[in-house]
């Protein structure tokens, strides 16, 4: 029930009488396009939203998690619901599979418990016939068989990394492994800030803790995952984004001082904070710094825009009366409060 096999169903569902999509336990379902029509990370990825996460408690959490996944629909009327809905498990970017779902095209089902010649029957006791094809989207096992045994440890499909890259053992660090990692955002800044603290690594402007202190953050860090998104084996490399973004900024120099920034430049510290964090904002400070990383902050909303505007149209009023709509409703509930403590 990953992006693969969402994706596959969808598209054989185009042309087969029928499709089934066997789920152990279940996915949220999330659409490509979020609030206002912006991408759904650049809304759900930022150091706000972030830090709630992290700060609230983890039932409050949980549940506005399930409020905000159950946005779109109800996962539980299509029965996709995650039979723990609790884990911060990876969502399923898929636009059209609720759709194809509700005419019927794609019917979901329980696990598979046996195969027989042309049939399959799952655990709950259901059994559909005259299946022509079985795709097995079951996930993956890593190995490094190009390399001697003991440079990557592999042990039950996990691999002991320092911060999912470096071997903590090995006497020099001439070795790392990026990219060997699952993100709940775009993998595209992550590598490429494990890039840039690595060519760091690799010509002395940046040292390793200790074995023994890498070893710690290893245990530590896997306890966490586990706390957070289960011990399913798809998980294993599932990290949270803004969170690792940030400690391989720290690490080269890159991460933004947000309280300094709040008195020198607070516009763009709200940006920082509330707007989506991308590479951009490793690219205001320290090395790698780029001149018109602010402006491009400033502008990523109208770029991400700009191909869609194909149709000439004349300037909206909304806005201006969106915000004395708002303006009014602050002034009735100020003087609401105000006559209260009056009649009081």
């Amino acid at each position: 029930m990953g992006n693969s096999a969402s994706d596959i169903a969808v598209e054989l569902s185009k042309k087969a009488a029928q499709v089934f999509i066997s789920t152990r336990h279940g996915s949220w379902i999330l659409g490509r396009i979020s609030e206002d029509g912006y991408p759904w990370d650049m809304v759900y990825h930022t150091r706000f939203s972030s830090m709630l996460r992290n700060v609230l408690p983890r039932k409050v959490v949980k549940w506005m998690t399930e409020q905000q996944m159950n946005r779109w629909f109800n996962h539980e009327n299509y029965g996709l619901i995650p039979q723990n809905k609790y884990l911060m498990k990876e969502p399923v970017l898929n636009d059209d599979l609720p759709s194809r779902i509700l005419c019927g095209a794609v019917k979901v089902k329980s696990r598979v418990k046996e195969l027989t010649e042309t049939s399959a029957i799952f655990e709950d006791g259901t059994v559909e016939e005259n299946i022509d094809v079985i795709v097995f989207a079951t996930g993956y096992t890593f190995s490094f068989p190009f390399l001697e045994d003991h440079l990557v440890k592999v042990e039950n499909n996990k691999v002991l990394l320092y911060k999912y890259m470096f071997p903590p053992h090995l006497e020099k660090s001439t070795l790392v492994c990026i990219g060997l990692i699952q993100p709940l955002g775009s993998i595209f800044p992550t590598v490429e800030l494990q890039a840039r603290w690595v060519t760091r690594i690799f010509k002395g402007l940046c040292t390793l803790p200790s074995e023994r202190t890498m070893m710690a953050d290893i245990i530590k860090r896997n306890e966490k995952r586990i706390d957070l998104f289960g011990e399913s084996q798809s998980q294993i490399l599932q990290t949270n984004y803004v969170d690792y973004l940030d400690e391989l900024a720290l690490e080269i120099g890159a991460k933004p001082d947000l309280l300094s920034l709040l008195f020198k430049d607070p516009k763009l510290a709200m940006k920082l904070y509330f707007g989506p964090c991308n590479s951009y904002q490793y690219r205001l400070v320290g090395p790698g710094q780029w001149k018109e990383a602010r402006s491009a902050i400033f502008t990523q909303k109208q770029r991400i825009l700009k191909p869609l505007k194909t149709r000439s149209l004349k300037t909206s009023s909304t806005f201006l009366v969106s915000f004395l709509l708002k303006i009014l409703g602050l002034l009735t509930v100020v003087a609401a409060f105000f006559f209260q403590l009056q009649w009081f």
